[in-house]
C-alpha cells in the first residue's frame, strides 16, 4: 500500500499530476482543488490511495489524510467505484461529506454528478454511522481570487467530469457573473455543476 508519495510536480494534466519518487515519475489522479494547490517543479506531498485491478495500478492523491480515507470509505458503499468517489470530493470538502451523511442531506450528496436520490439515500443509509465530522479540514479561501485562473480552472475539471467545453464555460461564467467572482476554484465548481446537474 502507498500511502503518501512526496517529491517535484514533473507536470500537471487535466486530472492527474506526474510526481517524482526516487527517480519514477508517478501518475496520480487527483480533484481539480488538489491540482490546483500544486505547482510544476516544486516539491509536493500527497496522502494516496492504491487501487489494484487485474489490468491496472492506479494512484489516487489528497492534500489531506481526511479526504484520503473518505475516499476509501466511500468505495464500501454499494455501486461506488473510484471514479465516483473522486467526483464526490471534486465537489464536496471531507468536512461538508461528512455532515451530508450524518444529516441524512440528499440536497447536498445529489450535487455530485452521479449520484441520483437513490444514490443519495444508499450512500446515506451506509455510511451514515461510518462517518464523523472531520474538523479543521476546511481551507480559507485566499484574499485575492484570480478570476482568470478560477474560470480555467473549474471549466478544465468540468470537462474532466465529462461535460462538453461548451456546456462548462456557459456554467462558470453563469456563476461567475451571478455573484461568484470572489469565489475560490471549489466554490465555483460546486456553484456550476449546481446549474449543470447530475451527468
Amino acid at each position: 500500500m502507498i500511502s503518501t508519495v512526496r517529491g517535484p510536480v514533473l507536470s500537471i494534466g487535466l486530472d492527474h499530476a506526474v510526481v517524482e519518487v526516487g527517480g519514477v515519475g508517478m501518475a496520480v489522479h487527483a480533484t481539480p482543488n488538489t491540482l490546483a494547490g500544486l505547482r510544476r517543479g516544486e516539491e509536493a506531498r500527497l496522502w494516496t490511495s492504491l487501487i489494484v485491478r487485474e489490468d491496472s495500478l492506479t494512484l489516487y492523491g489528497f492534500a489531506e489524510a481526511e479526504a484520503r480515507d473518505l475516499f476509501g470509505l466511500l468505495q464500501t458503499a454499494s455501486g461506488v467505484g473510484p471514479r465516483l468517489a473522486l467526483a464526490t470530493l471534486a465537489v464536496l470538502t471531507p468536512d461538508q461529506l461528512c455532515t451530508a451523511l450524518a444529516d441524512g442531506n440528499l440536497t447536498v450528496l445529489t450535487q455530485v454528478p452521479g449520484i441520483g436520490k437513490k444514490s443519495a439515500e444508499r450512500l446515506i443509509l451506509e455510511l451514515r454511522d461510518k462517518v464523523g465530522v472531520v474538523a479543521g479540514t476546511t481551507v480559507a479561501p485566499t484574499a485575492t481570487v484570480d478570476r482568470g485562473r478560477v474560470r480555467t480552472e473549474v471549466s478544465e475539471a468540468l470537462v474532466g467530469l465529462g461535460f462538453s467545453a461548451k456546456q462548462a464555460d456557459q456554467s462558470v461564467e453563469a456563476v461567475l457573473s451571478n455573484g461568484g467572482g470572489d469565489l475560490d476554484t471549489s466554490a465555483v465548481l460546486r456553484k456550476a455543476l449546481a446549474t449543470l446537474g447530475p451527468k
